[in-house]
C-alpha cells in the first residue's frame, strides 16, 4: 500500500507580505514594462501566436510588445483549480488554493553517494533510486526529476528521466528536463501510456512541466514550443523565474518582482492566448546576487521574502504556485542548511504556496544529498505543525483533567494523556538523547539520515509498472 501524502491545508497561521495597494503598482509596473519595453519570445511560433492577437512582435529582435489589457484578458482564462494526476489515484493533488504541497526539485548535476559519501556526476541510476526513497516518504508529495541523467544522450535524456520517474513511483511527475519540441511531443505520448490514452490523460495529466524564463525579460526558445505543445494536450505548465538582485533583476526586491513578474505572466498569457483554459502554474525562485562573488545565492533573507511574495502575486492572478524552497545554499548538510531551509519553508507555507520544490539539494541546487533530503522533511514536518496552530475548544482547554490532577500532581496517568499525546511532534532526526549518552556515541542527524535513506532504498519498492507498458515508453524513446 502506499504510504499516505503529508500535505498542510486549513491553516490557522497567516502572513500579509504585501498590501493589496503593494500588489496594485507591482502589477501595473509589470504591464508597463511588457507594453514598453517587452519581452524576447525567441520562438517563430510563440511570436505567430502573439501577433495573431494583435500584440507588437518584432520579428528581428523577436521582442513581444502587449498591451495590459490583452495580458490581463489571456490570464483570466487560466483554470484557478486543477489536480495534479498521480499512477495511484488516492495520491492525486488537487491545486485548490488550500494545500501545500512539497517536491523535489532539479536539475542537480552530481550527488553524494549514499554509501561511499563521495561526490560525483549524477546517473540515470540516481534518478531511479532518488524516486524510490521519495516515494516512500509522506512529506514529498510529487517528484521533480531531482538530477540529470547524464549517462544519457542529451537529446532523449528527460526522456530517460521521466521513464526512470514513473517506473519508481505512484505519485505525480514533474519535469524542468524537456527542451524542444520533439521531446514535448514524446513526453506526452508516454505520459498518455501511464494514464491510458489522451483524453484521459487531459482529465488526469499525471505529468506536468516547469520550465524556466530567461531572464531578464526573456523565454527560451525550445521550452516555449514545448509548452505549446503540453498545454495542447492538457498536461499543466508552469515558467519559472530566478531573477537576481543586481544582475539578472534591479538590486531591490520589489523591481526584482517586476522583472520575474514580466517574465511569468506573459508566458502564462501566450499559453492562454494559444489554448485558452489550459491549465498553468506561476513558478518563482528569485533571490539576490552574491555581492562577493556575482554568483546566485540560493539562500538568505531575500529569498524567503520572494517566496511570501510570489504566491501573493500568483494568488493575484487567480493560479496555482511553484515555489522554490530548501535548495540551500550550503554545500553539505549543516547549520546553513538549517536555518535557509526553515526559513524559506515556513515564509512559503504560511503564506500557502501550492508547490514547494527543493527538497534534498544543496549548493543551489547542484548536489543532491539523501541525509539533506531527510533533514529537509523534517523540516516540513515542524512547519506542517506549526500551521495546525492552537485550537481551543472544551476538550483541549481540558479543565475536568486540571481539576482532577490539582496541584501538585502530574498529567501522565490521566486518559486525556493517552488520547493526547500522539499529538505532540517527535522527531527522527533532532537530538534530544541524554548528554551522556550523546557523548558515548557521538553519532547524530546526518548519520540517522543516511542509515534511514539506506534503509529505505534497500527494502521499499512501489507499484512497478506493467513490464510491456515499461517497453513501449523505451521504444518512445528510442524512436524519438
Amino acid at each position: 500500500m502506499p504510504r499516505p501524502i503529508k500535505s498542510i491545508s486549513d491553516p490557522r497561521l497567516k502572513l500579509e507580505i504585501l498590501s493589496p495597494e503593494d500588489v496594485r503598482r507591482i502589477h501595473e509596473a509589470t504591464l508597463e514594462v511588457i507594453e514598453t519595453v517587452g519581452v524576447r519570445f525567441p520562438s517563430p511560433k510563440a511570436l505567430d501566436v502573439w501577433e495573431a492577437h494583435g500584440a507588437q512582435v518584432d520579428r528581428n529582435t523577436m521582442i513581444v510588445r502587449a498591451p495590459g489589457h490583452l495580458i490581463e484578458d489571456a490570464l483570466k482564462k487560466a483554470p484557478p483549480v486543477y489536480t495534479l494526476a498521480a499512477r495511484d489515484p488516492a495520491q492525486d493533488l488537487p491545486l485548490d488554493g488550500n494545500h501545500v504541497y512539497v517536491g523535489t526539485d532539479g536539475c542537480g548535476v552530481q550527488v553524494l553517494d549514499l554509501y561511499t559519501g563521495e561526490r560525483r556526476r549524477s546517473t540515470l541510476k540516481d534518478v531511479a533510486e532518488i524516486a524510490r526513497v521519495a516515494d516512500y516518504l509522506e512529506e514529498v508529495a510529487f517528484i521533480w526529476i531531482p538530477v540529470s541523467a547524464q549517462d544519457r544522450p542529451p537529446e532523449t535524456r528527460g526522456l530517460y528521466e521521466l521513464k526512470a520517474a514513473w517506473e519508481n513511483t505512484t505519485k505525480h511527475v514533474q519535469t524542468e528536463s524537456i527542451y524542444s519540441e520533439r521531446e514535448a511531443r514524446a513526453s506526452v505520448e508516454m505520459a498518455a501510456l501511464i494514464a491510458g490514452g489522451r483524453e484521459e490523460l487531459r482529465r488526469r495529466p499525471v505529468l506536468s512541466y516547469a520550465l524556466c524564463t530567461a531572464p531578464p525579460l526573456g523565454q527560451d526558445p525550445g521550452t516555449l514550443e514545448a509548452a505549446l505543445v503540453a498545454a495542447e494536450a492538457g498536461i499543466p505548465v508552469g515558467f519559472m523565474t530566478m531573477t537576481s538582485c543586481g544582475s539578472t533583476a534591479p538590486a531591490t526586491l520589489a523591481g526584482n518582482l517586476v522583472v520575474g513578474n514580466a517574465e511569468v505572466i506573459s508566458a502564462l498569457a501566450m499559453i492562454q492566448l494559444a489554448c485558452p483554459g489550459a491549465p498553468v502554474f506561476y513558478a518563482a525562485a528569485q533571490t539576490a546576487m552574491d555581492l562577493r562573488t556575482g554568483g546566485y545565492t540560493g539562500g538568505g533573507p531575500e529569498d524567503f521574502l520572494f517566496g511570501a511574495a510570489s504566491n501573493v502575486l500568483a494568488d493575484f492572478y487567480n493560479v496555482p504556485l511553484s515555489m522554490g524552497s530548501f535548495a540551500t545554499g550550503a554545500k553539505e548538510p549543516n547549520w546553513q542548511a538549517g536555518i535557509e531551509n526553515s526559513l524559506s519553508t515556513f515564509m512559503a507555507c504560511v503564506v500557502m504556496s501550492d508547490m514547494l520544490l527543493g527538497v534534498g539539494l544543496l549548493h543551489g541546487s547542484r548536489i543532491w544529498s539523501y541525509e539533506q533530503m531527510l533533514m529537509d522533511c523534517e523540516i516540513f514536518d515542524i512547519v506542517y505543525h506549526m500551521m495546525r496552530g492552537i485550537v481551543v475548544d472544551d476538550e483541549t482547554l481540558a479543565l475536568d483533567v486540571i481539576r482532577a490532577v490539582g496541584p501538585g500532581g502530574n498529567f501522565l496517568a490521566q486518559k486525556h494523556t493517552r488520547k493526547h499525546m500522539r499529538e505532540l511532534w517527535v522527531p527522527k532526526f533532532m537530538d534530544r538523547r541524554p548528554y551522556e549518552e550523546w557523548e558515548a556515541k557521538r553519532d547524530g542527524a546526518r548519520d540517522w539520515a543516511r542509515a534511514m535513506a539506506r534503509q529505505i532504498l534497500e527494502t521499499h519498492q512501489p507499484e512497478p509498472l506493467d513490464p510491456q507498458l515499461s517497453a513501449e515508453l523505451e521504444r518512445i524513446i528510442e524512436k524519438a
